[in-house]
């Protein structure tokens, strides 16, 4: 239900606005985490955990309206979360795949469903994004797949608009290199 705000304001119950935003906001963030994770699963999770977290703290936020922008940033240092503890499994399972055999008995080859996921996601353009830096990937998805203005990206990644215009710069500069050289 619906509650006045101190300048009489109708505000949606925290349950009202998750509803909400998830009806407008779900396929974009989820898309958003996968092209920066390239997983479903940690990619639904990420953007599942960002709605927790929002709707956590409804009652907290200053500006409701700005309910989306603090998603995606959410879903953004999520992602980057995901990614620094992808390296530490893969540094550990390098380690122990040249220490010999484990106890554990690991089984690290691809099962059928990353295969056919990585057949699928290995377009040219797919792959030259994946080879970019991080911000400068982050910032082109932004940009391209979600459309956001320069100063929602700014927004969402704790960085200047300028910053973001020189990442998106190199971003592109280095895809159209990439792209020249595989034609």
């Amino acid at each position: 239900m619906a509650e006045r705000d101190r300048g009489d304001e109708v505000r949606p119950s925290a349950d009202e606005a998750i509803t909400e935003l998830y009806a407008a906001h779900w396929t974009g963030l989820v898309r958003l985490a996968w092209l920066l994770l390239r997983d479903d699963l940690a990619a639904e999770e990420v953007v599942q955990d960002a709605f927790i977290a929002v709707h956590r703290r409804w009652d907290t936020l200053r500006e409701h309206q700005a309910a989306a922008a603090y998603l995606r940033r959410a879903v953004v240092n999520g992602a980057r979360s995901g990614l620094r503890h992808r390296g530490v499994e893969e540094r550990y399972l390098t380690r122990e795949q040249q220490g010999g055999p484990t106890a554990y008995a690991r089984h690290t080859e691809a099962s059928a469903e990353d295969r056919a996921l990585q057949s699928e996601t290995t377009t040219t353009m797919i792959g030259a994004l994946g080879r970019l830096p991080q911000r400068q990937r982050e910032v082109l998805t932004m940009r391209y797949y979600l459309d956001l203005s320069e100063a929602e990206i700014a927004d969402a990644l704790g960085i200047s608009p300028g910053s973001v215009k020189a990442h998106a710069h190199r971003g592109l500069a280095a895809l159209r290199d990439r792209m020249e050289a595989t034609s």
